[in-house]
């Protein structure tokens, strides 16, 4: 794990804030209700692998475990702040652990989903919404908050993304190589 020093930007620094609360608040929509801080690191990190068809063909199925074991001081450290700013979770300094419960009632996810960034939001959208029919964003959210499979769901969105991005590197990659 690499961390980004401070940067003179702040234009960059806001967007790379923002990137860690959207991880964040991604993972907690997909974890159960309670769960180890290790848990919630894997799935954050787990994130930029979840859709890659490379996962499936070749890389190690234990990638995402073997990069967060070693470097759980690396993760505390990049997400420390943002986790002391969420009131669903509580930081136990004489256990040197972290302890959260997160709200999954219908509103406390719909809280989330209306966090996460609007392309995220967008890519839910189209898989829960059928063509033809144009709702708002917002609605379709609150639908998708009401769902026991929320957590799939936004799984689903990040795959789309992922699974795209990481088909247009791979393309990429074939016709540079030659």
């Amino acid at each position: 794990v690499k961390i980004l020093t401070q940067s003179e930007n702040s234009k960059l620094q806001a967007a790379l804030v923002s990137n860690l609360k959207s991880a964040v608040t991604a993972a907690f929509l997909m974890l159960p209700e309670s769960f180890s801080e290790e848990d919630l690191y894997m799935q954050i990190a787990g994130l930029s692998y979840s859709g890659d068809f490379r996962m499936v063909i070749g890389e190690d199925r234990s990638k995402v475990q073997n990069i967060v074991k070693p470097n759980v001081p690396h993760f505390q450290k990049l997400y420390s702040n943002i986790l002391q700013d969420c009131p669903q979770v509580v930081y136990k300094h004489h256990l040197g652990r972290l302890e959260a419960s997160i709200d999954k009632s219908p509103e406390g996810q719909f809280a989330q989903l209306m966090a996460l960034p609007r392309t995220l939001q967008q890519k839910i959208t189209s898989l829960v919404d059928p063509p033809g029919k144009n709702r708002d964003v917002e609605e379709i959210l609150l639908q998708v908050a009401h769902d026991p499979d929320c957590g799939f769901v936004v799984h689903q969105g990040i795959s789309g993304i992922v699974r795209s991005s990481s088909i247009v590197q791979s393309a990429k990659t074939i016709l540079t190589a030659g």
